[in-house]
């Protein structure tokens, strides 16, 4: 058999906008704001079902049995089975910030925060989802500080999706965000177009970062590796890189089993993404370290580790975006923002809103530590994590997803695990093996038309593509990057 040259050209041509149609229905708004306003902006989708709606004062029975007057919004039908995309804009007066907490009173469930001011408008994005037709209910504004003040809400917006709107349009974000229009031409060495030639294309990478949290139980553990080496492409070390594990003792450092652990990753191409350096909860830190003096803490971390272990700070999207941006003002650049991602019950348009609010800062957002409690039973854990993950993956701002379902030794996890000790898949496996493979282009058989041409529509990353005609092969790589013009490549035989 001969093996003839072959060539690689690229051309770029505009991306059909047609090739995914929009689904029905209002398409989701990733907009957001995180920095105060003069003026509020218009309402999300034109006010959704409270267009011309003005919140009213409304008492709420506090959970110590006293009733509050809080501005709300009177939902007097809330449809079962449907997801609620809500955002308003929020200013306080007596006083200078406070945060905000939007509830609904239907299970006080938790709508969305934001740390308003007096100066200006503050932006709060969040959502719920309604299980079953619920009675009317209350969506009203909490102040969370136990301040005196006084709440006003402008451009308020509430937006209904059905499950099968929502769902179609994660679809049509991984399409468009995921995915790549790619067209192969073959040609002879004349270039004259050969109609007719076979082709195989295969994905054997992906640009996606889609991994798991790993422990010293897989040093030497070949089932172990093999399972995970034939799903994931990056791990993060659940403990083993933490400071109480690698200096134990003052000044004597051992990083023999981190090593050990970094020897698999790489030795496999599996990308290791870091772990904090520095923990403020006890569980974690030396037991030397609690004992040094204000002078030698300093010494030892730099200030870092002293003021987290002496705040206790409410931790909200606003706050984290505003001590970024702060860090931003004296020369301090990241590279990306890690969200841990422990659920119970996912809120799903409100882990939109999240996401939405951490992309206003233009960085990377990765799922650190997604898993699902184990309060639940497996079937549900299984069926929230798919939930999780989806959502996860849609967004157009998350670039990597990392699962907290490091397997130990007894057969436990921290909270949820993908297989048993025989690393036979559990419910929570099952999902993660279905949803790698819905993900992934894998094998394509198929023969170039009249025109020498062949497409599809590929996740992005590497692959591999043989061409045959009349008895002369030709073997190539190339990489299917994020980009909305069609890749274009040409095969010589």
């Amino acid at each position: 058999m001969a093996f003839s040259s072959f060539f690689v050209a690229v051309i770029i041509l505009s991306f059909p906008s047609s090739i995914f149609p929009s689904p029905d229905g209002p398409l989701y708004d990733y907009t957001a704001y995180t920095q105060c306003k003069l003026e509020p902006e218009d309402p999300l989708y034109d006010g959704g079902i409270l267009k011309n709606e003005a919140a009213t004062m409304e008492f709420i029975t506090e959970g110590n049995g006293t009733m509050v007057s809080w501005p709300a919004f009177v939902l007097s039908s809330l449809d079962p089975s449907t997801f609620y995309s809500f955002s308003s804009w929020i200013k306080i007066s007596g006083s200078n910030s406070s945060l905000i907490t939007a509830r609904l009173s239907t299970g006080n469930s938790c709508v969305g925060t934001v740390v308003a001011r007096h100066e200006c408008w503050s932006f709060l994005k969040g959502g719920f989802y309604i299980n079953s037709k619920s009675n009317p209910s209350l969506l009203y504004f909490q102040n969370s500080d136990d301040k005196e003040i006084t709440i006003t809400i402008s451009s308020a917006s509430l937006q209904p999706f059905t499950k099968e709107q929502w769902s179609l349009q994660q679809q049509y974000k991984i399409n468009t965000e995921r995915k790549r229009a790619v067209t192969i031409h073959v040609s002879d060495k004349q270039g004259a177009r050969l109609q007719g030639a076979v082709i195989r294309v295969e994905q054997v990478s992906k640009d996606f970062p889609f991994g798991s949290a790993i422990n010293n139980y897989i040093i030497g553990n070949l089932p172990y590796q093999k399972w995970f080496v034939e799903r994931f492409n990056a791990a993060v070390f659940e403990n083993e890189l933490k400071w109480a594990a690698t200096e134990p003792k003052q000044g004597v450092y051992n990083y023999t089993l981190a090593d050990k652990m970094l020897d698999f990753v790489r030795a496999n191409q599996i990308v290791a993404r870091g772990h904090n350096i520095f923990w403020e909860d006890p569980k974690y830190i030396p037991s030397w370290v609690l004992n040094l003096t204000d002078l030698e803490l300093e010494l030892a971390v730099k200030q870092r580790i002293t003021s987290l272990m002496t705040r206790d700070v409410k931790s909200t999207v606003d706050t984290y975006i505003s001590k970024m941006r702060d860090l931003q003002r004296f020369g301090v650049y990241m590279d990306g923002i890690g969200l841990e991602s422990h659920f119970e019950v996912p809120n799903l348009p409100l882990m939109r809103a999240i996401l939405d609010k951490f992309a206003t800062l233009q960085i990377p957002i990765w799922l650190t530590e997604v898993d699902i409690a184990n309060t639940l039973g497996q079937d549900t854990q299984a069926t929230y994590l798919e939930d999780v993950l989806r959502e996860g993956f849609s967004h157009p701002s998350v670039n990597g997803i990392m699962l907290w379902s490091a397997l130990k030794q007894n057969g436990k996890c921290y909270q949820m695990c993908l297989t048993d000790t025989n690393f036979n898949n559990l419910p929570a496996g099952d999902t993660v093996d279905r949803l790698l493979k819905e993900w992934q282009t894998g094998v394509i058989n198929s023969q170039t038309d009249e025109h020498g041409t062949f497409s599809f529509y590929g996740f992005l990353g590497e692959y591999t593509v043989i061409a045959n005609f009349r008895g002369k092969t030709t073997n190539s790589t190339f990489s299917v990057s994020k980009s909305d013009e069609t890749r274009h490549f040409s095969i010589q035989i």
